[in-house]
Formats: C-alpha cells, sequence, structure tokens
C-alpha cells in the first residue's frame, strides 16, 4: 500500500549483472503508521483472530499453490539474488516444506495442566494453559535466502495468528511480494501481512514502534544489536546474524570425504551464508595438503550466471561486496597469507572461489565474516591452540569436527564456543526443525519453524476456583 500514486520507485536489478529486473513500490512513514494501525487494530478486534482451523486451511492452501510454481520461485531467487538455479530450486523446496513444518507444529501449540492443591490457599483449585498469539509481529529479513528466510519469518507469525508486517532486503524484495501474493490467494484476509519495501528511516520507524509485540530481525549484528536497543519496552525479539565458522580436522580425519563437503559449505552461494564454512584448522603437517587439495576442487567449480543450470557459484549480492572481498583477501596476502587459488574479481559480480593458507590471527578474513567465496586453512601445532583460537571470536554459531576419533571428538565439541557442532559435516548443515542460534553477537534467540512460533506465542493460565 502506498499514500500516494507518485510513490518512490525501487529499481530492482539481477544479481548477477546488474540488469534491470523489476520496479518496486516504496513505502513511506505514513504507509509504515498505515500498516501499523492496520496490524494493530486486527489484533485488538480479538472476537475476529483466526481460529487454528483457518490458519491450518490457508497454509495448506499456500503450500499448494507454493509447490505448483516452485520452479518459477527458483528462477526469481537465482535473478534476484545471485543464488545459482540448481540451490534455488532447493531453497523453493524447503520453502514449501516450511510451511508444512508450521501446519505440524500448530498441533503441539498446547499448554498444561498447573497443579493446584499443594497448599491450603490452593485446595478447591484447578488450573491450565494454553498458549495465544504475542501480538503484532515486525520482520526484517535478508537477501541471501529471500524466499526461504521470509518463510521463517511470515510464516510462524501467521501460523500463531499474529499479524505480521515485513521488510525485505531492498536487494531481493521479489520473493516476500510473491509470498504475500501467494498468502492472499490461499485465503487470509487482507492486513495479515503486510509487506513494506522501505528505506531504513520507515524500517526504523515499524521497528521502534510501541504497538509492535516481537520483532525477528536477520542480517549484520551491527544493525541487529542497534535495533534490539531501540525497541519499546515489553517488545520481544530474536536476531539472527551471522559467524566465523571454524572447523576442527585432526590426524584420522577421513579427506577424501571431508573435502567435497568442505567445498559445498565454503563456497555455497558465493559464501553469503551466515554458518558458511571460513576457518579450518588443520595439523601442521596437513595443512598445505588440504589447502592444494581444495584449492583443486573450488577451480572446477563451474563461476557464473546462476540462471544457468551447470552454475555452482554465483555472483555477490552487490558490486561493492566483490571489492570488500577483494579488499579483506589483498590485505590477508600482504600480510603473510599464501593465496592457493582465486584471489580476483571476475565479470558481472563474480569472484573467483579463494583458499588462502596461514592468514594472520588478527587479519580480516580471521576475525571478521567475510560473507564471501573464502575459505582459509590454518595449520596447528596443538589441538587445544586450534580450539582455543576457534574460540577466540566475539561470535559463535555453528561449528564442525573432521575425525573418525570418537572420544577425541566429543571433547572437541564440549569444547567449541558453538550452538551446534556438526561431526563430519560442514558447518552450513541445517534442517528446518532443528534449534538454529547465534550467541554472543551472532544473535539472540532460537530460529527453525517450531521454535519461532512458540516465541510468537505467550502462554495463558486460566485459574477456576471449583
Amino acid at each position: 500500500m502506498t499514500t500516494e500514486d507518485n510513490a518512490e520507485m525501487l529499481n530492482v536489478l539481477t544479481a548477477y549483472g546488474q540488469r534491470p529486473l523489476a520496479q518496486v513500490a516504496m513505502q513511506n512513514a505514513e504507509d509504515a503508521e498505515l500498516m501499523l494501525q492496520v496490524a494493530s487494530e486486527l489484533y485488538k478486534d480479538r472476537d475476529h483472530w483466526l481460529s487454528k482451523s483457518e490458519r491450518i486451511k490457508i497454509l495448506k492452501k499456500l503450500s499448494r499453490l507454493m509447490e505448483n510454481r516452485v520452479d518459477g520461485l527458483a528462477m526469481l531467487i537465482a535473478k534476484e539474488g545471485g543464488k545459482p538455479l540448481n540451490d534455488a530450486k532447493v531453497e523453493a523446496d524447503r520453502a514449501v516444506d516450511g510451511v508444512e513444518k508450521a501446519i505440524q507444529a500448530l498441533a503441539h501449540m498446547n499448554g498444561e495442566e498447573i497443579p493446584m492443591g499443594l497448599t491450603p490457599a490452593a485446595e478447591g483449585k484447578m488450573a491450565f494453559s494454553f498458549r495465544e498469539p504475542i501480538g503484532v509481529v515486525v520482520a526484517v529479513s535478508a537477501f541471501n535466502h529471500p524466499l526461504n528466510l521470509i518463510i521463517h519469518q511470515v510464516i510462524p507469525a501467521v501460523a500463531a495468528g499474529c499479524p505480521v508486517i515485513v521488510k525485505p532486503a531492498t536487494t531481493t524484495p521479489l520473493s516476500c511480494m510473491k509470498v504475500a501474493e501467494l498468502l492472499e490467494e490461499a485465503g487470509l484476509p487482507s492486513g495479515w501481512c503486510q509487506v513494506c519495501v522501505c528505506d531504513n528511516d520507515v524500517a526504523s520507524k515499524l521497528v521502534t514502534d510501541a504497538r509492535i509485540a516481537f520483532f525477528t530481525f536477520i542480517g549484520s549484528a551491527k544493525v541487529g544489536w542497534w535495533l534490539r536497543s531501540q525497541l519499546a519496552p515489553g517488545v520481544r525479539c530474536s536476531l539472527e546474524h551471522g559467524g566465523v565458522a571454524p572447523v576442527i580436522v585432526d590426524e584420522t580425519a577421513d579427506v577424501q570425504s571431508m573435502l567435497p563437503k568442505l567445498v559445498k559449505g565454503g563456497f555455497y552461494h558465493a559464501g553469503q551464508v551466515c554458518v558458511s564454512v571460513q576457518r579450518v584448522f588443520v595439523p601442521a603437517d596437513m595443512a598445505e595438503g588440504i589447502a592444494q587439495r581444495l584449492a583443486e576442487a573450488a577451480e572446477q567449480l563451474v563461476v557464473g550466471d546462476p540462471t544457468e543450470e551447470n552454475t555452482e557459484v554465483g555472483p555477490l549480492i552487490l558490486p561493492r561486496e566483490v571489492d570488500r572481498v577483494a579488499e579483506w583477501v589483498d590485505e590477508a596476502i600482504a600480510q603473510g597469507a599464501t593465496l592457493v587459488t582465486g584471489g580476483k574479481k571476475l565479470e558481472h559480480g563474480c569472484y573467483a572461489p579463494t583458499v588462502l593458507l596461514n592468514p594472520p590471527a588478527d587479519a580480516k578474513v580471521s576475525t571478521l565474516e567475510v560473507f564471501g567465496p573464502v575459505v582459509c586453512v590454518y595449520g596447528y601445532q596443538d589441538i587445544r591452540d586450534a580450539i582455543e583460537q576457534a574460540n577466540g571470536l566475539d561470535v559463535a554459531f555453528q561449528a564442525s569436527v573432521f575425525s573418525n576419533d570418537l572420544q577425541r571428538s566429543m571433547t572437541t565439541m564440549r569444547k567449541l564456543a558453538a550452538s551446534a557442532v556438526m561431526l563430519n559435516e560442514h558447518t552450513a548443515f541445517r534442517v528446518d526443525w532443528m534449534p538454529f542460534a547465534g550467541l554472543r553477537h551472532s544473535g539472540l534467540g532460537t530460529g527453525g519453524i517450531g521454535y519461532t512460533m512458540h516465541d510468537m506465542t505467550v502462554e495463558k493460565m486460566f485459574v477456576v476456583n471449583l
């Protein structure tokens, strides 16, 4: 919705080559105010909340509509976000499954009986609890999974019965708008899901408004923590930021089976994943060999147009991100890192898959989230030193251990600062029913369809005097 016919237009460009893709009307402060009014009034009108059965009916139809449009959704992801088409198809299928997971989770949105009669004051009473919608939800989303992140933020709100206003990334708004369009087609009444394509000032107005009850954010830590500090009293939130994911390899690891997993985890979506493989710690006498084999595999990856079936690595989201990644890599090399492969800009916004050996511990590629196709390999003499370096940052998210020594694997897992540790799997592994949580600066709260639905409801108790 816009209050004026002459609304400012956003030019949406393809990630690959920055070609015109669409024009989208942007919302201003007046539009945001109207959205908040609509959402707030819907929540206040408790007599007309959407029942569970109504929500299930809508979500079932949405699932069917999305399933019938998977190929089109995947192509949209590839064009606006730059994710290679085969991976985009996986994202679209996963988004359909996410809707189904929300339907299934509704069956478990229950309360419990609270025991009474345990003291004289509690005699002659019974009590039970149930869950009800928390209130208006505002979601601010990221570009790197333009369909599935919207599913993870918007669909739990719809399933929980909350009116939701979603602000997509301005680089990738089209997938979000398509979800809202399909929700309307599936029968979601007007106002229950509103899309606000806007600048940061308007987004701040939405986020900081006292009428919202829950804020869900996926994006940079700097922005997420600042927005949290601006929330009105009582507003709950979840934040999902990035990590600098560590991998600990020991001498018993099956290198042959490990390498393709590290390649996938490091270069999937050109490394633009919050738990992408970034730091690989290897016994010193194995480090050069593993770095070389990683480089050989990286050089075989097809880099280019994400809409082509054979492309394995697409572009970064914006040209300035290519420049940033190049600067970080060049800095690491100047400080002593060995460039094993890559380290160069390619045409149409791509950057060559890059492997660095032994960059300094204080280099940007060692301490900050690269969010690009760069994997760093470090040789260690003592695994305790590797774990200490892995844990030595202000971020902590998912990590991996590659080993065939179970006792050592368990010990390493316990010592790693991470919310999830994968054994003989890359750091970016995720399924949508598992908890997904950043620690330290990496986030707040727990993602995952069912976990988010729980956060978007409140437990209400009813005490009966018999």
